[in-house]
């Protein structure tokens, strides 16, 4: 009876590491909100990393956080490195891309609690009296990540932290 508890275990074992290697070797995750502010006034609210802490969704969880800016003071060159506690981990992002008052890129390396390196943009079209800013993270999906995903998605995880820093974001810029 042992046994065939233990194959039956390490089929489903089997199963699930399968199934995960046939997982997607990219992930997407994409918010948007419409804000009543021109773009030129949300731009720096993203290009310039000193002003992330009135909107960032990560900011609030480590009020200890150490953060560190370098290269460029802002715009593209920018660097920004923080460590903190278990919530937020310790990274890097630089601005590698900036088009005025439409498109940020951002190069995302997360150094803790796992390593792992993706490209993060922020797009600013137009809308009527206001701008709709599209917020993305894509990246590759390694084996962990996609095992990680048989059970939880990044759009699930990272989606809602998405959706309040678009918030908060909306709130800043209509002041």
């Amino acid at each position: 009876m042992f046994k065939k508890i233990l194959l039956g275990l390490v089929v489903i074992v089997v199963i699930i590491l399968g199934i995960a290697a046939m997982q997607p070797d990219s992930y997407h995750v994409q918010r948007a909100v419409t804000i009543k502010a021109p773009p030129e006034k949300i731009q720096p609210l993203i290009s310039d990393f000193h002003n992330w802490a009135s909107w960032s969704p990560w900011e609030k969880l480590d009020p200890a956080m150490k953060r560190t800016f370098s290269g460029a003071p802002r715009d593209q060159g920018a660097i920004y490195a923080w460590d903190g506690n278990d919530h937020v981990g310790a990274g890097r992002m630089e601005i590698t891309e900036l088009a005025p008052a439409s498109h940020v890129g951002i190069k995302l390396d997360f150094l803790r609690p796992f390593e792992s390196h993706c490209q993060t943009d922020f797009n600013l079209q137009p809308n009527g009296d206001g701008t709709t800013v599209s917020w993305t993270m894509s990246g590759p999906s390694n084996f962990m990540t996609k095992l990680m995903g048989m059970f939880v998605s990044m759009d699930s995880m990272i989606g809602k932290d998405f959706e309040r820093g678009l918030a908060s974001m909306k709130a800043v810029a209509e002041k």
